[in-house]
């Protein structure tokens, strides 16, 4: 009789030796660990696709200088949001002979005027501005009926560049370059304003 309960007893041990050890083992494990919550100032140094694109106002002036002085001056605006360009494109298209063949005469057009496009880009968490300006005007006017031989001519003038974003409502040049045919200095003064 002993034999048999000391049997069972040793069978009844081993039996449930498997869910003590399993039991132990949960208990002993370290608890794990919160994660770790971000401050809110944490988070606002995050870069979110969803954050608001910033709106802003540009007022270009191009300015015609001889001897420090304005002698003329043309201004533009334009608003546009961060990332996305916009452009300002003024002027005629002039068609010009290019040659003749058994169909009659072909041409091609000139565009003559002003053409300024302007970026404000995000680059790394910090704001730069790009604008290219094209300008040109007749030096010579073309053909008329007195004189059909006159070819026109263009006078031509480039300005642009990329500079990191002032403060708003600041106003500054951004470029300028002298005429080579004249003493005259052109500049480009760029006022960037936030729109609220």
């Amino acid at each position: 009789m002993r034999t048999r309960t000391l049997s069972w007893t040793v069978v009844l041990i081993l039996a449930t030796l498997p869910f003590t050890s399993r039991a132990v083992s949960q208990e002993s494990a370290p608890a794990p660990k919160p994660e770790a919550q971000t401050t809110s100032a944490e988070h606002k140094t995050k870069p979110s696709w969803d954050a608001p694109m910033e709106q802003y106002r540009l007022d270009f002036s191009i300015n015609e200088m001889e001897d420090g002085k304005k002698v003329n001056t043309r201004q533009y605006s334009m608003n546009l949001t961060t990332n996305e360009g916009n452009e300002i494109k003024i002027g005629t298209r002039v068609p010009i002979e290019s040659k003749n063949s058994a169909n009659g005469n072909e041409f091609q057009y000139l565009d003559v005027g002003t053409n300024i496009f302007a970026r404000i880009g995000e680059t790394r968490g910090q704001s730069d501005l790009t604008v290219r300006a094209d300008l040109s005007n007749f030096a010579v006017p073309g053909p008329t009926p007195e004189k059909p031989e006159i070819l026109p001519i263009v006078r031509q003038i480039k300005l642009g560049g990329t500079v990191m974003l002032p403060p708003a409502s600041k106003t500054f040049v951004m470029v300028s370059a002298d005429d080579p045919n004249s003493k005259r200095q052109f500049q480009m003064e760029v006022t960037v304003t936030k729109v609220k």
